[in-house]
């Protein structure tokens, strides 16, 4: 645990008799780096105990004790300052970035110590579980923790369905417990674009409406419901999530489908088309023919456009271009696709593909930001700085981490959150298709078939969650959970998970559920899969 390691003995050996054997337990997910245990003592947390803290980390402290006030129905959050005893939290450059210490004795009350303020808000993310679990009276003991991953991932479609600013509000305090620190948000797509604009107000104005939406499977389309769908996000709204995110400590990626899942832009603006034809906001799933032409000069002047706006909104590093299933059917048709293949002396609409990609990332680098796209990127060649989201299966991000680029994982045999949780299907209403069980998640090794040396490519782990069938955030909620414990601890606690006791820790989770509020599906609890 690097800098951690070193504090162990240290810590173990001095907090009144901890270290020794002990039956007591803690069942905290994702699951710490080390526990230590006293033989017994025990600090009483109450609507009445003290936030102190240390390092003016106010926002830290105010979101706590807000979630606190919940739980301990009080009138108004738990007490903070800068003196006092209770609950303190605090900084230090030795204790790993996103690492903390927690202590919790009769001297210390709980101390909890974070490399950063990141750190912190992880540490107090364990805490809140430990309250629940105990109800309040937490044993002495001694935690270290930090993640495996830097990059801890979960995606949100609102293309196929819509989610309201509080509805995005609410996903993101369920990720931040689960210490994920990455929302992909999945903006544009054939079915509807959710991002204002200013350069191109049509592609709110039209392209964020659908006529209605598909209520069979995309696969056997046989009814659609007759009601138009949509709705798209202001600056001002992303603004207000960045920033909600952000003392979440979870960086928000935006995602821009380039050049295929187009065709809200396309019913938009018809010049972007090979042919400008005309066509609709789609209201089927799958993929659709249409997409944007790569041979006109003006379709990348307007990707740049667009991208400069969301540059200007969204602070992350990486901004999604999508670049997955764009069929070239129109390219090859295209006399304007044909000429630029000529004139760049490409041997076929693959590396077209390629030249667009390519293009688009020098673009994204000139103004500060680095590109990521869906696997497909690698079909038409990539640079070695582009970082690939593998989602087809790993083979892709194995091949991409071979050759040097930076990899998430994100397969959809173990990390597609829409597809069922169960064999049988029972109860689970329709969705999209698979099986993606807890244990299946939860058993999976994300470093397979990657050597040592090649494993430090490997840079995180991401679910995703396409919204097609979920009309509504208890839908979406009862996908997520409880399959997100199971990711969480692929992404945080990699190499220290222990099958004999994940269901023991998610019985205990599951009380913690129940007192934020939060929808799950029962099916892991009832021992279906």
């Amino acid at each position: 645990m690097r800098k951690l390691i070193y504090l162990f003995a240290i810590m173990a050996t001095t907090l009144m008799g901890i270290g020794e054997a002990s039956a007591r337990k803690l069942h905290i997910v994702p699951e710490p780096a080390y526990i230590d245990m006293a033989t017994e003592g025990e600090f009483v947390v109450t609507g009445k105990t003290k936030i102190v803290v240390w390092d003016d980390m106010w926002s830290v402290a105010d979101i706590f004790a807000e979630e606190m006030m919940e739980y301990f129905n009080l009138k108004k959050p738990m007490a903070t300052g800068k003196r006092g005893t209770g609950i303190k939290i605090r900084t230090d450059r030795f204790v790993p970035e996103e690492g903390y210490e927690m202590t919790i004795s009769e001297e210390e009350g709980v101390l909890i110590i974070g490399g950063t303020e990141r750190g912190v808000f992880y540490g107090l993310q364990t805490l809140k579980q430990m309250i629940v679990e105990t109800d309040g009276h937490l044993p002495y003991c001694f935690i270290a923790d930090e993640p495996n991953f830097k990059y801890r991932g979960v995606h949100m479609d609102v293309c196929r369905h819509f989610f309201p600013v509080e509805d995005v509000k609410r996903y993101i305090d369920i990720l931040a417990a689960h210490k994920v620190n990455r929302l992909h948000w999945h903006l544009t797509d054939d079915q509807g674009w959710r991002i204002q604009i200013d350069a191109y107000p049509e592609l709110t104005e039209k392209g964020s409406m659908r006529k209605e939406t598909l209520t069979s499977h995309g696969l056997n389309p046989i009814s659609w419901d007759g009601t138009p769908h949509g709705g798209y996000y202001t600056k001002e709204d992303i603004r207000e999530v960045i920033d909600y995110a952000a003392k979440r400590y979870i960086t928000i990626i935006p995602e821009i489908e380039m050049p295929g899942h187009a065709q809200a832009a396309l019913h938009a603006l018809p010049w972007l088309g090979c042919e400008e034809q005309e066509v609709d906001v789609w209201t089927c799933w799958g993929v659709t023919p249409e997409v944007m032409c790569a041979g006109k000069e003006t379709t990348y002047t307007f990707l740049e456009n667009v991208l400069l706006e969301v540059i200007d909104l969204f602070p992350s590093e990486l901004i999604h271009i999508g670049g997955d299933e764009c069929p070239k059917d129109r390219w090859k048709e295209c006399e304007h696709c044909q000429a630029k293949m000529k004139e760049l002396g490409l041997e076929n609409e693959e590396q077209l593909q390629g030249y667009l990609v390519a293009r688009i990332e020098k673009f994204l680098n000139a103004h500060g930001r680095q590109m990521i796209g869906w696997d497909e990127i690698l079909d038409g060649g990539v640079t070695p700085t582009a970082t690939i989201m593998s989602w087809r299966g790993t083979e892709g991000g194995i091949y991409a981490a071979k050759r040097g680029n930076d990899v998430v994982m994100t397969p959809l045999k173990f990390c597609y959150f829409d597809f069922y949780q169960t064999e049988s299907r029972e109860g689970e209403g329709l969705l999209i298709g698979g099986h993606t069980p807890f244990e299946k998640v939860y058993g999976w090794n994300p470093y397979e078939g990657l050597s040592n040396d090649e494993r430090k490519h490997i840079i995180g782990v991401q679910c995703n969650l396409w919204s097609e069938y979920l009309k509504n955030m208890e839908m979406l909620e009862r996908q997520l959970l409880p399959r997100l414990a199971a990711m969480s601890e692929v992404q945080w606690a990699t190499e220290r998970r222990d099958e004999s006791t994940i269901r023991e820790k998610m019985e205990v989770l599951r009380r913690y559920y129940d007192s934020r509020g939060w929808n799950y599906a029962p099916y892991y609890f009832e021992g279906r899969k």
